[in-house]
């Protein structure tokens, strides 16, 4: 079984290893024991664990989970030359990680935390002798995208590697307006997971679009609230998350 070595052990780590291990084995590289004791805990399948006074990533296969901010004291401390480094820092440049790690090759990608059940929408980009692998390797753990460039991947880190944070702030709003009208909070939370759900599997087959007119009917209960949003600015608001979040992934790579 193939070995794939994390490096951090954060919340984003945590995702990817639960969406791996039962395909990979794998081992985790940290600062902190206890921390290191509790990421196998939560992964729940056995992990080795090493320090990162003590690592050794010579010709290893490598998941880079730290913060963008860390890579240049990760780089000072690891040991030897990857085969490969799949990263999944926001903003952080191919030419950054060879510069500072320097691995034979890397891969950028873009997972968000739908990778622990499986369901992740990844975006890839990097060395395209490692497409295929990368492909399978974050299949693992839901869909995946190979983009043919980096500004094409730091747009999608907006996009789908921050849009679980986006869809949060609307749930939550749909259901709080559901119990401002006065529906039980614990019936509007549960109409609610049954509408993304739902919607979730619709959106991959039809358009946005369609889907809206087929249930948008002429001065409708649907047309109302959709006109609200519409005042609300909400698509606008949306676009501008996107153009938000990438302009935060350029200022990054800086």
């Amino acid at each position: 079984m193939k070995t794939i070595t994390f490096i951090g052990n954060g919340n984003m780590a945590l995702s990817i290893a639960k969406g791996l291990k039962e395909r990979y084995k794998l081992e985790v590289i940290g600062r902190d024991l206890e921390k290191l004791n509790k990421f196998e805990d939560e992964v729940g399948v056995e992990i080795e664990k090493i320090l990162l006074e003590d690592s050794d990533i010579e010709g290893k296969t490598v998941m880079l989970c730290v913060k963008p901010a860390n890579v240049e004291e990760i780089a000072a401390r690891v040991k030897g030359r990857a085969k490969v480094i799949y990263s999944v820092l926001a903003g952080t440049t191919v030419q950054k990680i060879k510069h500072n790690l320097n691995p034979y090759a890397v891969v950028r990608s873009m997972p968000n935390l739908a990778a622990s059940v499986g369901r992740s929408m990844t975006t890839l980009t990097g060395d395209d002798s490692y497409k295929d692998e990368a492909k399978e390797l974050l299949g693992a753990i839901g869909s995946t995208l190979w983009l043919g460039s980096e500004k094409e991947l730091d747009i999608a880190t907006g996009l789908a590697g921050s849009g679980p944070a986006y869809l949060t702030l609307i749930a939550e709003a749909l259901a709080d307006g559901a119990v401002k009208q006065g529906m039980k909070r614990a019936d509007a939370m549960a109409t609610m997971r049954g509408l993304f759900a739902g919607f979730g599997e619709l959106i991959q087959e039809i358009h946005p679009a369609l889907l809206k007119d087929g249930v948008m009917s002429p001065g409708g209960t649907t047309a109302a609230g959709y006109g609200a949003l519409e005042d609300g600015n909400v698509r606008a608001s949306c676009m501008n998350a996107i153009e938000q979040a990438y302009k935060k992934a350029i200022e990054l790579s800086k």
